[in-house]
């Protein structure tokens, strides 16, 4: 039978880990949730989501220290400049009064590309989580969790706000994703 006894130490730590994680995915959600979004969609986005952050720190540990060091600065600028243009664009479009969507969460690419945007950390996560953690299915699934349930307060919050902000409730979406793609960055 294996050992269920886990350090609590280790145990708070991945769950700190978890938090911090899923509030990109949080955050990310508020600004696309705020574009107005069915419940449906709400659902759909958080699953990916969540699946991302289990994902993303396996390949990360499957990449090996030398890619992670590598790829760590290039993915987070990529990551930046993606969710800075993302905003930019909701901005934009919301200023113009044009029904141009800046996240076309109801396809495939668009899905993908808004998990991959707020997972990519994870990946960085994953290269030192073998280190550390003796239970690595436990750690990442407490990301997947937390991630998935972030998100998916995230996105209801926002929607939930943009019914009092009305046609403004984008254009703070973009603002959110512009400042968080401006943090990455810096």
């Amino acid at each position: 039978m294996p050992d269920l006894s886990f350090d609590s130490g280790q145990l708070v730590a991945m769950l700190v880990m978890a938090i911090a994680l899923g509030m990109d995915a949080f955050s990310l959600g508020i600004g696309i949730g705020m574009k107005g979004i069915r419940l449906l969609d709400v659902l759909k986005i958080a699953v990916v989501v969540g699946l991302f952050h289990i994902l993303m720190p396996l390949l990360g540990m499957a990449a090996g220290q030398f890619v992670g060091s590598l790829l760590g600065d290039v993915a987070l600028i990529a990551g930046g400049g993606l969710l800075s243009l993302l905003g930019l664009h909701m901005i934009y479009s919301s200023l113009r009064g044009e029904e141009v969507r800046s996240f076309d969460h109801a396809s495939l690419l668009g899905l993908i590309l808004f998990a991959l945007s707020v997972s990519i950390d994870s990946f960085s996560v994953g290269i030192s989580l073998g280190l550390f953690a003796s239970d690595v299915w436990l750690a990442v699934m407490m990301f997947g969790s937390f991630g998935l349930a972030m998100s998916m307060a995230g996105l209801l919050l926002g929607r939930h706000v943009s019914s009092w902000l009305g046609e403004y409730g984008e254009a703070l979406g973009g603002v959110i994703l512009l400042v968080i793609g401006v943090k990455f960055l810096i």
